[in-house]
């Protein structure tokens, strides 16, 4: 199998594209280390793939450090943990600033430090994979601290690769565009809100939490060891028009 004998720490591994790519590394032979602050979805994850899973709130620095600790060195990490509060300009506030940017930027850099480090422990090699959005490329109302954490994963990651580069150890990023998650496929149910949005698709579609995942473990695998600091759009051309 692909990913036999491999191990991979995802975060935000309890619902949405976490949890696709939970599901498809661990088919594909992966043991899956699943990092989520929501308990009951680490169960039923585990009933399904066994694993390892650690519960921890990502919002707060140290008890991240611990829960990767408990990880231990793995070969493989996708950040995949994130929120989104809206918020028009005028109205932000600064819980939802602290909030957003807390997970999903500061968590990620957090547990990118800690995965390196473990990793160039045991003598190097690895790949990272963090999830940003096509947020962080264009503009859209009432996204303003999303947009911002999103840009900034992928500033994050071009000096990730850098940096961890002389010591085997790639990293990636993958911009989806809306993904049809259970709690997105809810907000995009409506033709008069996402017809507009659609019709900005030339592939005419929105992404599948399982498309995303996929495009993940190819930037995982060996066949795409000449591969790092990219950012990869899963977008179905969006950001080509």
């Amino acid at each position: 199998m692909q990913f036999s004998g491999k191990s991979v720490i995802i975060t935000g591994a309890g619902k949405g594209i976490g949890r696709a790519c939970a599901l498809l590394m661990a088919a594909r032979g992966a043991e899956v280390v699943a990092i989520s602050r929501t308990q009951s979805d680490l169960d039923s994850l585990k009933s399904e793939i066994g694993g390892r899973s650690i519960r921890v709130d990502l919002a707060d620095v140290a008890a991240t450090r611990a829960a990767m600790a408990e990880a231990g060195p793995c070969d493989f990490l996708i950040n995949s943990a994130g929120i989104n509060v809206l918020e028009s300009v005028l109205d932000m506030s600064d819980e939802g600033y602290e909030a957003v940017l807390g997970i999903n930027l500061r968590a990620a850099l957090v547990t990118c430090q800690e995965f390196a480090r473990a990793r160039v422990a045991k003598g190097g090699g690895g790949a990272i994979v963090n999830i940003t959005s096509i947020a962080g490329h264009r503009g859209f109302q009432d996204h303003l601290c999303y947009a911002a954490s999103k840009a900034g994963l992928e500033g994050a990651t071009r000096v990730l690769a850098k940096e961890l580069g002389p010591h085997g150890i790639r990293v990636n990023a993958v911009a989806p565009t809306i993904t049809l998650t259970e709690l997105a496929a809810e907000a995009w149910n409506d033709p008069a809100k996402s017809a507009p949005m659609m019709v900005r698709h030339p592939l005419q579609r929105f992404a599948e939490a399982e498309d995303v995942a996929q495009s993940i473990a190819l930037l995982l695998s060996d066949d795409s060891s000449m591969i790092s600091g990219a950012v990869l759009p899963i977008d179905g051309g969006f950001l080509a028009v």
